[in-house]
């Protein structure tokens, strides 16, 4: 016979069990969960059109497109760069087409158009969006959904945001701020490199300071258990890959370490196995990159060699400031084998600028300014955003 110390003993075990961190019972409920968990009674009786991809999915997997067409009035879908099925490459239109699954039309918002138009909006009373965003300012599901908040606000519709997760946390906030004439599609909201907020959090903010105009019926369906302290691997959630490139939710990281140096003459392992973990260009000696990588006494970053360059490993912990990274690799292979600028073509110098959000860095880095001082010269700015966006904050 079981003693009552035993069974004490084994309740409080089960208890630790499902509140340990990454079990499902102790994980994140994400905007569509909390949703469903109110019976989707602000949906209700309202024709809805969901701006969505692949990432939009319940905490058990399903697609968020299915659950709404089960339990709402689902009429009409609008999809992002790399479309529905978050396959196309970067940069590529995406066409119109019927969603297979559910059988409505999934209008394209990556082709001739950014914004839905009129037409695409016939018949909606409320836009719901639900995309899994990566935490950085470059990434252009934010502005996919700033867009849509400008036509909600257009055309006088609801906009609802589901809130996820933000892959990095929510206290990393770093790296350039946007100067204005500067804001594209590539760069939509004024924000630092990275921001640290989730979609509605940012969604919040851009309504009230009018980075969406005119502004909107604005509502935010928050998460339960998920704070500012947490990254992906806390929450119990399984990844789904928000396009080609961002396999897993470290991609996160390795793309705000590299991506905005990418946009230059230069491999960052793009369409390989290591995406974004690697930078290598001609001219650099990788030994000597290595070295004074690894030189700059980053806490949790390791670099070895790499043909022409240096492979990066990332801890999921690290609070190094991941963009700067950009910055050091940057200066160094001008050092070693001449400008990356004057290699480039306009093009990739134009995308370097949006994403940066500023043209100074090239003067900067060609008249020989050390990292240190780049990297210094955006930390007021940093300062001023973490004081602004606190009124915002959800979590």
């Amino acid at each position: 016979m079981i003693s009552t110390m035993h069974r004490l003993i084994f309740a409080l075990s089960l208890v630790f069990i499902l509140l340990a961190p990454g079990t499902a019972q102790a994980g994140t409920r994400l905007g569509i969960d909390v949703l469903a968990d109110n019976d989707f009674s602000i949906l209700k009786g309202k024709r809805i059109g969901l701006v969505t991809n692949q990432t939009g999915v319940d905490g058990s997997g399903t697609k968020t497109r299915v659950v709404l067409k089960k339990h709402a009035n689902l009429v009409a879908l609008y999809t992002p760069e790399h479309g529905l099925d978050g396959t196309e490459k970067a940069g590529v239109y995406v066409s119109s087409r019927r969603d297979p699954i559910t059988g409505v039309m999934a209008h394209s918002l990556y082709g001739p158009t950014r914004k839905p138009t009129a037409a695409m909006l016939k018949g909606i009373d409320v836009l719901v969006y639900d995309m899994q965003d990566i935490g950085c300012r470059s990434y252009t599901y934010i502005s996919t959904m700033i867009k849509c908040m400008e036509a909600a606000g257009e055309h006088g519709l609801e906009f609802v945001v589901l809130d996820r997760p933000n892959p990095l946390g929510g206290n990393r906030i770093e790296g350039p701020g946007m100067e204005s004439q500067w804001i594209s599609f590539i760069g939509q909201v004024p924000t630092p490199y990275v921001h640290g907020m989730t979609a509605g959090e940012i969604a919040r903010m851009a309504n009230a300071l009018g980075w969406a105009s005119p502004r909107c019926n604005l509502k935010v369906v928050e998460m339960r258990g998920w704070s500012r302290g947490m990254v992906w691997a806390d929450t119990g959630l399984s990844w789904v890959r928000p396009s080609p490139n961002i396999p897993h939710a470290d991609s996160s990281a390795y793309y705000v370490a590299t991506g905005l140096v990418g946009e230059l003459p230069v491999n960052v392992g793009c369409g390989g196995p290591l995406p974004f973990e690697i930078f290598a260009s001609r001219g650099v000696n990788s030994e000597r990159l290595t070295a004074h990588m690894k030189g700059l006494g980053l806490k949790g970053v390791s670099f070895s060699p790499y043909p022409v360059g240096v492979r990066i490993k990332l801890s999921n912990r690290s609070d190094t400031d991941l963009t700067a990274l950009n910055v050091h690799l940057l200066v160094q292979a001008h050092r070693m084998g001449g400008s990356l600028f004057a290699r480039a073509k306009s093009g990739q110098i134009n995308l370097f600028y949006k994403g940066y959000g500023s043209a100074n860095i090239r003067k900067q880095v060609e008249s020989g300014m050390s990292a240190e001082k780049i990297i210094a010269g955006w930390q007021s700015g940093v300062s001023r955003f973490r004081s602004a966006r606190q009124p915002y904050l959800i979590y």
